[in-house]
């Protein structure tokens, strides 16, 4: 690829980029030479001329520029693409040897901002959240199928994320042939996962190590999993030895995927999935006939910006106290937000905050947060989004 115009930052704009943050933003920004568009490489020079980096230019984002390199002698090629995707693969071979799912591009995280790869089974699920990924795509798709021969490839191409490029939303079947969900199996818990119909890409894959933790805490339990999705904590739980659970969600599909897999995994007499509002079933229902040994809240996001938060602080703190009133003394909460705007002290002050509304004690004996195919950089926190933790109530 041909760079197709060169960005000058203003001075004192660079030392955060050279440190390893990837996303030049558009008030960063000196001057633009050239007329590149919308998903066009760039180089990148500090406000003395110097050489800072390459990456993918979009004129009316947020983000002005993502940079793919800070080597003067790489460019941004189809080659260096190849070679990213390839050793994210090598990876997760290592991370989850002979895993029927797990996440293989995580973005930022594997020096492919705006890239996502999920494998599930023999099929892969796709995302690009920048012009440049997008533009890309079907190179992308080719090296994914040369390394990985999979029986379908699918984008899932709805997020809002899209909007800030001026990305269409869109969804399908890229390559392949797929003729119904792709079965995957986790800690010996078997999975159906509609890859163009389920949430996200099909699944959520970042709470598998806290799935772990679950299960292990489980045994003997009376489980409550609040926004149970495909009902991946309350499943695991069962698996772990609870003695019975009750899922809840908003969406009708997902509830229909919980109860289907719950029957494939021996389990429907021991569950029960229901559909509605999580807020407003826990709170109609009676502490004193509704107690649980262990209550998972695994919401979505309460937050897009940094101007949400406090609101998102409030939704938080109404949510644990309803879900505090149904744990019985002694049992566990275990919680989770995955939104980088909510940084984990805040969370947990929140959490802690309910307890003490609800005159109850918290001992924090356990801690996640995303699983390490979603990996983080240092210097990039928005990489770091998953927090989790589980709480003796007493």
């Amino acid at each position: 690829m041909t760079d197709a115009g060169i960005v000058t930052l203003r001075k004192t704009e660079a030392r955060r980029l050279a440190l390893g943050h990837p996303w030049v933003f558009s008030n960063e920004v000196a001057t633009v030479q050239g007329a590149p568009g919308a998903g066009d490489p760039v180089v990148v020079l500090r406000s003395g001329g110097r050489f800072l980096g390459r990456g993918f230019y979009h004129p009316h984002s947020l983000i002005a520029v993502r940079l793919l390199t800070l080597d003067a002698d790489e460019p941004l090629d189809d080659a260096l693409l190849a070679r990213r995707l390839a050793a994210a693969i090598a990876t997760r071979e290592t991370l989850y040897p002979g895993a029927s799912a797990c996440r293989l591009v995580h973005g930022e995280g594997d020096f492919l901002p705006g890239l996502v790869v999920d494998r599930f089974g023999d099929c892969l699920a796709v995302q690009t959240f920048s012009a440049g990924m997008d533009r890309r795509l079907e190179s992308i798709v080719d090296r994914l199928v040369e390394l990985l021969s999979p029986r379908a490839v699918v984008e899932r191409n709805e997020s809002p994320l899209r909007d800030l490029e001026e990305l269409p939303r869109r969804s399908g079947l890229l390559r392949g042939t797929l003729d119904g969900p792709v079965e995957i199996e986790e800690a010996g818990v078997s999975f159906a996962v509609d890859l163009l119909g389920g949430q996200k890409t099909g699944g959520f894959l970042d709470q598998r190590e806290n799935r772990a933790i679950v299960r292990r805490f489980a045994r003997g339990a009376r489980v409550l999993d609040a926004y149970c999705h495909d009902g991946g904590f309350a499943l695991q739980a069962l698996a772990g030895g609870a003695a019975e659970a009750l899922g809840i969600d908003a969406s009708a599909d997902a509830v229909a995927r919980a109860r289907a897999n719950a029957a494939r995994n021996g389990c429907a007499e021991r569950c029960e999935f229901r559909q509605g509002d999580v807020v407003q079933t826990l709170s109609a229902m009676r502490p004193e006939r509704n107690g649980f040994d262990l209550v998972v809240l695994d919401p979505p996001s309460f937050t897009r910006s940094k101007k949400q938060v406090p609101q998102a602080k409030l939704g938080y703190l109404h949510l644990h106290r309803e879900a505090l009133r149904l744990v019985k003394r002694g049992g566990l909460l275990a919680t989770a937000s995955c939104s980088h705007h909510i940084r984990e002290d805040t969370f947990i002050d929140v959490v802690v905050r309910a307890s003490h509304e609800m005159n109850r004690r918290l001992r924090w004996v356990a801690r996640g947060g995303q699983s390490p195919d979603h990996p983080i950089l240092p210097e990039v926190p928005e990489t770091q989004y998953l927090k989790f933790a589980l709480f003796q109530v007493l």
